[in-house]
């Protein structure tokens, strides 16, 4: 009897132990095998006492990266450097006409409102074995929702041992990919100022898509992100993942792929040049680069520019309002004639004409409290196009590209568009913005379509008597901050509410005219059209928007030119400006004269306007990002 229970004992225990291998089989599997369609997969964890952490796709050897939860006010470089002597030139040309309303950037924007994160079975059950599940329950509300102020990541072992079917091993491990996450804990529930989804927590692949998809990967690298990631933070970490990030590795080869290892080894080698004609080089980064840049896109790049979708949501530019840059990006687009091509095996770029304005004012339903059919939309058209054309699968839409300025873009393209290149004016550090991937878009607040620069320019320097000027409407946390400290506080400080009404808004434009120091604080989100518009007007800006990266980061050195105050700092404001010494505040306003051309429309573009900018943004990131099949 004695020998039967030890015998059973023994039997027992060599499956416990063949339980045992089998795991710990499968979670160096999880950890040594790339995927091929896609460089990271995001994990939110919980933990009351301290910052956001989040893993990071790696290879094995990659090491843990900690970033210190530190804040720091990333003041204007105050050295004292001879002014130069420029010539004060401006343009007035306007652009074509097209129909549309003003959008107001006023309060009673999508107040207390609440969504689900997303996540659908197929996600959770692919999850990797290695999570540490938080101690909390998940609510289960339909399919693909999850409505409740906590997730769990609570998998069986049923579902955990399906994972590695998903999994096809690459020739190669793939860089580290940095992406920079909220500090509170994933929920289901929005802030009470308005209508603010959140990302999902892991990748989403419907059930229903007609693309080929596999899961992304995780490796337990953990970063500590900063409560605020100042613009030089934001620079090293571009920078960093220049060197590091590489999209996924095409399926099969193209000629394009080795014309885009081509530039980047012809940017990174560019020689130093002395004639740079009209670049006023302390803007830039490295204007030799940034010039041979711009060359070599001139030369080289063709886009290819996608025809299915129907208006009003595709195709159908809208040329008024806060959100006209990707109105007025779509029409000069796609009627180039230099950069596109109908022939889609020459192509470098691939873009995708929706329009993020006109998607939520098609779709979203009124106190819906969710854009899941707006963020389906655009799920169903890259499967249309997917199914359609090869182009989509050969990189996993790593060379597509779109450009959006409405504050839900970045969350209505986080699940199939979400290896895209994302061209947005929300570009916020804190809601899943990728350095190397994504870019900023300026927001350019379009008041006349006929001649959308009417009034360039403002008062020269002696005729500037007012220190700063702020006035707008009274939205998000930060702009209620600066009126209790400022407004009808000193004569030094114009900060006001919404002005009186005026005709053009005249009174507006001629305090930013008149003021030496114009304050863009963020309202909603972290960006803003006041940033363009002082730079029209000549007026040095006032950042006061933590975590925004600002447009064209990866070529424009914008402490050369702009202030950056920590939202903290507002109390601060007048003592920090007239910290700046008069010659480095004349220094500034040059420059800011010098980079406008940068911010500008044009009916007919021209050499180093916004149109060429922007393109160019996406043009250096598929550079640098681009792998060979």
């Amino acid at each position: 009897m004695g020998q039967d229970i030890f015998s059973l004992f023994q039997l027992q225990r060599k499956k416990l132990l063949c339980l045992i291998a089998i795991t710990f089989a499968l979670i160096l599997a999880f950890q040594y095998f790339e995927l091929p369609y896609g460089n990271f997969l995001l994990v939110q964890t919980s933990n009351s006492n301290s910052s956001s952490s989040f893993h990071v796709a790696d290879s094995p050897s990659a090491s843990e990266i900690l970033y210190n939860n530190v804040t720091l006010l990333n003041q204007t470089n105050l050295e004292e450097n001879p002014i130069e002597n420029v010539n004060d030139t401006t343009s007035t040309t306007g652009l074509v006409s097209e129909p549309g309303r003003v959008e107001s950037d006023g309060p009673g924007r999508y107040d207390n409102n609440t969504i689900g994160v997303n996540l659908t079975r197929d996600v959770q059950a692919i999850a990797p074995t290695y999570l540490t599940p938080p101690p909390t329950t998940l609510e289960y509300d339909g399919p693909g929702h999850y409505d409740n102020n906590t997730i769990s990541m609570n998998l069986t072992r049923e579902v955990q041992a399906i994972a590695p079917t998903y999994l096809t091993p690459p020739p190669t491990a793939s860089p580290p990919i940095i992406v920079l996450l909220n500090d509170s804990e994933v929920t289901g529930s929005m802030n009470d100022e308005r209508f603010k989804p959140l990302k999902d927590d892991v990748n989403v692949i419907e059930s229903n898509s007609t693309i080929t998809t596999v899961p992304k990967e995780t490796k337990d690298s953990v970063v500590k992100v900063p409560e605020v990631t100042t613009i030089s933070e934001m620079q090293k970490l571009l920078f960093q993942n220049y060197a590091s990030y590489r999209s996924m590795r095409p399926r099969w080869s193209s000629t394009v792929d080795q014309e885009l290892l081509q530039a980047r080894s012809e940017i990174e080698n560019a020689p130093v040049v002395t004639d740079v004609g009209n670049l006023h080089a302390p803007l830039y980064h490295n204007v030799s680069m940034f010039k041979r840049s711009y060359e070599l896109m001139e030369k080289t790049l063709k886009v290819y520019v996608y025809r299915e979708g129907a208006k009003p949501i595709m195709h159908l530019p809208y040329l008024l309002g806060i959100y006209a840059s990707e109105g007025w990006f779509m029409r000069l687009m796609e009627v180039d004639k230099q950069f596109v091509t109908k022939d889609a095996k020459k192509a470098h770029l691939f873009y995708i004409p929706f329009s993020s304005r006109m998607l939520e004012e098609t779709l979203y339903v009124a106190n819906s409290h969710t854009f899941r059919n707006l963020r389906q939309y655009l799920n169903n058209y890259v499967d249309t196009i997917a199914a359609k054309h090869s182009f989509w699968n050969r990189t996993g839409g790593a060379d597509h590209f779109f450009v959006a300025c409405h504050d839900w873009a970045p969350m209505e393209t986080d699940q199939r568009m979400a290896n895209c290149l994302r061209s947005l004016c929300n570009a916020d550090v804190k809601e899943g913005f990728v350095f190397g991937k994504d870019t900023s878009l300026p927001e350019t607040y379009v008041r006349n379509a006929q001649n959308p620069t009417r009034g360039l320019g403002g008062k020269r320097i002696s005729s500037r008597k007012t220190l700063a000027f702020y006035a707008g409407g009274i939205h998000g946390y930060v702009r209620p901050i600066l009126l209790q400290h400022w407004e009808n506080k000193d004569p030094d400080m114009k900060i006001f509410g919404i002005l009186p009404h005026s005709k053009g808004n005249r009174n507006y434009i001629q305090y930013m005219k008149s003021s030496k120091y114009c304050i863009c604080p963020k309202g909603y989100e972290v960006n803003s059209p006041r940033v363009v518009e002082a730079i029209v007007y000549e007026c040095v800006p006032v950042i006061i928007s933590d975590n925004f990266v600002p447009p064209f980061l990866e070529v424009l050195n914008w402490e050369s030119f702009a202030v950056f105050v920590l939202e903290k700092d507002i109390p601060n404001l007048k003592s920090i400006l007239l910290s700046i010494p008069r010659k480095r505040y004349l220094q500034m306003q040059m420059r800011v004269r010098k980079v406008q051309q940068h911010f500008l429309w044009h009916r007919s573009p021209v050499k180093y306007d916004i149109f060429h900018m922007i393109l160019h943004s996406i043009w250096y990131n598929r550079v640098f990002t681009a792998r060979t099949g």
